[in-house]
């Protein structure tokens, strides 16, 4: 199997430069309906896809149990403010890896200390923080990328050669693999952790873990229909 990893790598290296995000003054400032938030969603976020322009970045579905499970805010009116949609981006970043339950963990003291906070530190003011640096962050992890490529085209150097290409092409998935791997274990500990210390903060309500894994499995099994 042959196959040019270079310029598989160099088609990587140039989606990074078509990433973007969506600035906090670009959120429309008037509230917006369940189809405005959807349409306002992919439109913005599509490059970010696998398929773009195929798949719906954020559904009806998806938001209205997002709203329901008080992952987010619920709309008022059934209509959505900047702040709903600037909190929508930060889960949209989090649901690929993480159950809705471990997203809701992250996102409950933000929600509770800075959603609709008139009088100091808002949303608008955490989201802007966390998406200052974007830019130098996608720059970081573009140099991890080609220092995994590099290293991984020196290995199986041992190996057949009509099965070369592929074994290193391989072994960089592997790597990449591993990374991803890794840095979604650590998130998990640190949410399991503030899951702790929220539990032994509160009175027992009942509510079983069970349960709260179940609603993850079936709503993300529905979303993917």
């Amino acid at each position: 199997m042959t196959i040019d990893t270079k310029d598989l790598l160099n088609s990587i290296l140039a989606s990074f430069d078509r990433m973007s995000y969506i600035k906090s003054d670009e959120v429309p400032t008037i509230d917006l309906y369940m189809d405005q938030v959807t349409t306002f969603m992919d439109e913005r976020l599509k490059k970010s896809t696998r398929y773009q322009g195929e798949e719906k970045l954020m559904t009806k579905t998806m938001i209205n149990n997002y709203a329901k499970n008080d992952v987010i805010p619920p709309p008022v009116r059934k209509k959505y403010n900047k702040e709903h949609i600037l909190v929508l981006i930060m889960v949209y970043y989090f649901k690929s890896i993480l159950q809705i339950s471990d997203i809701k963990e992250l996102m409950d003291p933000i929600i509770a200390k800075f959603f609709d906070n008139r009088n100091g530190f808002a949303i608008e003011d955490v989201y802007d923080e966390i998406f200052a640096n974007m830019d130098e962050d996608i720059a970081r992890v573009r140099d991890e990328i080609v220092a995994d490529y590099n290293s991984a085209m020196t290995s199986f150097e041992d190996a057949p050669d009509q099965d070369k290409d592929y074994l290193k092409l391989y072994s960089f998935v592997c790597k990449l693999g591993c990374d991803v791997f890794v840095r979604k274990l650590l998130i998990e500990k640190i949410v399991d952790s503030l899951r702790e210390q929220s539990e032994a903060a509160e009175p027992k309500t009942g509510k079983s873990k069970d349960k709260d894994n179940k609603y993850d499995v079936n709503v993300e099994k529905k979303n993917k229909k």
